[in-house]
């Protein structure tokens, strides 16, 4: 199969994103702001378009010709999903309209089977969409949450997972790779320390997806979640993987049409999963966005793409290194590109302000992450992250740019 990748050529996947020729400030545009939002390549963007021009409708219950046209490009898009994350089956993968629905989705879904005491262990480097739902069932159903702690260079205590797991540990919820850290989270040496207790073990793989092949069955989770819109594809769409037994153990998170199978006035029954969980009219367009993501990420092998990223990446810090305000937020091994610092004495958003001056788009903030932040003893950072389209010159105009900033604000 690695013979029908193409060859990896950064400017030929550049000229695929209109967006990347705009200038900020007079400069050419650096988009450095990876793992909040990736941008769009014209595979995506056409497919949209053309989806929209030449045949759309509502789909599952129409006859006609192109509600059966819409229907086959959505639910094809479940294939791609499917495929793309080494699912069994379809029917494992639910649409959802990102990551954080997929997570309140599975929450909500096991609320019944929470009683008082019973334990849910996430970890302190957890995205606030991977620590609020559980928080629900904290507060509605006398769950104790238990924190994973990270060490100062980012690194999950292993140890003190092992030592939390218990007879009362219902659930397990870690992120598969940090937006913060870039921490890659050993999520299949994990998965049967919480098999081991019966516990049940749902991965936010919101920045993995985007990093690195993911085979669910070979992780051994029972759910993993991940987001179009950092992997390419349009915002508002998502996909929650569930094993089969898992997914008809949850009740349906919302009501109303195409979830159900006879409504009555004394009763309902529901259908079987994934429509089980997919309420009303769908995100159809999204959907067939994200399929077309995800067949256009895959012309690339993902070791040239990990390859690549990690390059820019390496470059930047090495720069980096050389100013001595600069502080680096995160250092584990094997981390992926997300590069989060601080430059001491200066606010991380006077900083991302600076480098917007120059044309170079990071993100500054405490990225959903108050947990973490906490943890670090630091209030925000500025954060670089590094996708296909980066290169070697955005990484030097970074450095430049942080060093103009170090210079401004010291």
């Amino acid at each position: 199969m690695a013979s029908n990748y193409k060859t990896f050529d950064v400017e030929a996947i550049r000229a695929q994103f209109p967006i990347l020729t705009r200038e900020i400030e007079g400069k050419p545009l650096a988009y450095l702001d990876n793992a909040a939002s990736a941008q769009k390549p014209l595979a995506v963007i056409n497919a949209l378009k053309n989806q929209m021009e030449t045949s759309f409708a509502n789909v599952h219950r129409g006859l006609h010709t192109m509600a059966n046209e819409t229907t086959a490009a959505y639910e094809g898009a479940r294939v791609k999903v499917a495929d793309f994350l080494g699912a069994p089956k379809t029917d494992n993968i639910v649409f959802t309209r990102g990551a954080t629905e997929a997570l309140n989705l599975v929450a909500y879904g096991l609320a019944d089977e929470i009683e008082v005491g019973d334990e849910i262990i996430i970890s302190q480097m957890e995205h606030h969409s991977n620590i609020v739902p559980w928080h629900f069932l904290r507060e509605r159903k006398g769950a104790v949450i238990k924190f994973v702690p990270v060490s100062d260079d980012g690194v999950l205590d292993l140890d003190a997972l092992k030592s939390m797991l218990s007879a009362k540990t219902k659930v397990v919820s870690l992120v598969h790779m940090s937006n913060v850290l870039g921490t890659v989270n050993p999520i299949k040496e994990i998965a049967p320390w919480v098999k081991s207790t019966g516990a049940i073990f749902v991965v936010d793989g919101t920045q993995a997806a985007v990093h690195m092949p993911i085979d669910v069955v070979d992780l051994g989770v029972d759910f993993f979640c991940m987001t179009g819109h950092k992997l390419y594809g349009p915002t508002g769409i998502g996909a929650l993987y569930g094993t089969m037994d898992m997914l008809e153990r949850l009740r349906p998170f919302n009501g109303g049409g195409e979830m159900i199978e006879d409504v009555f006035e004394t009763h309902v029954t529901y259908n079987d999963p994934p429509h089980k969980f997919e309420a009303g009219t769908p995100p159809i367009l999204e959907a067939i966005g994200l399929g077309a993501a995800i067949d256009w990420y895959r012309q690339y092998d993902p070791t040239d793409i990990h390859q690549h990223e990690m390059a820019v990446y390496y470059h930047a810090l090495d720069g980096l290194r050389d100013i001595n305000t600069f502080k680096l937020i995160g250092d584990a091994p094997n981390k992926g590109s997300v590069l989060s610092f601080n430059l001491e004495g200066a606010h991380a958003h006077d900083v991302a302000q600076i480098l917007d001056k120059y044309g170079i788009a990071v993100r500054a903030g405490q990225h959903c992450t108050q947990p973490l932040m906490t943890r670090l003893g630091i209030h925000s950072t500025a954060r670089a992250s590094f996708g296909i389209y980066n290169t070697l010159d955005e990484a030097d105009r970074l450095v430049e740019g942080l060093k103009k900033a170090s210079h401004f604000l010291s």
